[in-house]
């Protein structure tokens, strides 16, 4: 098993990464910015399909794969959802590796690979079926339960604490002294960070890359601004700062963002949502923010770098898989 080689797939909503891994040495990988989101504006998944069979053509017939045979594919993300290959029903909280295992969905898609493709299920909160009484209590995820997994495996995370993924949706996700996940809450707020630097009024005032600095002066000033006046006025001072001239771009997005965080901390705190201690992933600039303003509520906050985090995730891969296979493998004879 430590020498099994396979083929891991992370495929969320903007991005896919394809690696060849053969125990726990990456002999090749690869990726594209195709995810789900492409298969919402397209009406079809045949963008995401057509991306996966040639990145995992591409790994498959690296010079470095030469002699390598991967025995199946495994993945994750929301590749598992409705808009992926196949809906995978979510595994209800509190779930662990165990229950994430014992879920996995072994399907075939032979216009993508020969190989047998493992999908891991996300994670559900609350009810399943959900009205104005109890959406509060909901949440869902596809992809970050993987992460956790990975984020224990390989002492990344302790438990009990908080994980903080800041992709193109903010999870907040509080796993148990057990390792298992029982619950999260989630916030649109990277994918509106990204809108309203690239399709809003403010387009011209903001870069519309990532960040790679952020003033903390200016982050400071957008959240005072946001608690003051609420959002949506914050948002608009970033026009007015424009126009007054004595800013800069960078300046001006410090500004957004800080506003931006204020909203989404101020809400969690006054939920007690923050389990110390908390771990954060992803986010570059935006999450070294996150760190200094959790760390000025006394809440110890670890940073995960961009290498730590894909370790994290094809460890927590690996491992789900790996629980699942004495299963899986005997009924469907893939090792």
């Amino acid at each position: 098993m430590n020498e099994l080689c396979a083929i891991y797939i992370d495929s969320g909503t903007t991005n896919t990464r394809v690696w060849l891994i053969r125990g726990e040495q990456i002999i090749a990988h690869t990726g594209a910015t195709v995810g789900v989101r492409d298969t919402a504006r397209d009406g079809s998944p045949v963008r995401l399909r057509t991306a996966l069979r040639e990145l995992i053509a591409e790994v498959s017939n690296h010079p470095a794969a030469q002699g390598s045979s991967p025995a199946f594919v495994a993945s994750a993300g929301m590749i598992t959802s409705s808009l992926g290959l196949v809906e995978v029903p979510h595994v209800a909280a509190p779930a662990g590796i165990d229950e994430l295992a014992a879920k996995i969905r072994r399907c075939d898609f032979p216009d993508i690979t020969p190989l047998p493709i493992l999908l891991v299920p996300g994670v559900r909160s609350g009810p399943l079926e959900v009205d104005l009484d109890s959406v509060a209590t909901a949440d869902l995820m596809r992809g970050e339960e993987t992460v956790c997994v990975g984020l224990m495996a390989t002492g990344l995370a302790s438990t009990p604490c908080t994980v903080i993924n800041l992709g193109s949706h903010w999870k907040v996700i509080n796993i148990d002294q057990k390792g298992r996940i029982t619950g999260s809450l989630s916030s649109l707020t990277g994918e509106l960070i990204h809108t309203t630097q690239t399709q809003t009024i403010l387009a011209s005032a903001v870069p519309h890359t990532r960040p790679e600095f952020l003033a903390q002066s200016w982050i400071e000033a957008g959240m005072r601004e946001q608690r003051r006046s609420g959002l949506a006025r914050a948002m608009f001072c970033v026009r007015l700062l424009e126009q007054g001239g004595r800013s800069t771009p960078e300046e001006r997005l410090a500004f957004l963002v800080g506003a931006f965080i204020a909203s989404d901390l101020d809400a969690l705190t006054a939920q007690g949502a923050l389990i110390e201690p908390v771990v954060i992933t992803g986010g570059g600039a935006i999450a070294e923010v996150w760190q200094r303003e959790i760390e000025r509520l006394s809440i110890s906050v670890k940073l995960v770098a961009a290498e730590e985090f894909e370790r994290a995730l094809l460890a927590g891969l690996r491992e789900i898989t790996a629980r699942a296979l004495p299963i899986i493998g005997r009924e469907k004879n893939i090792v």
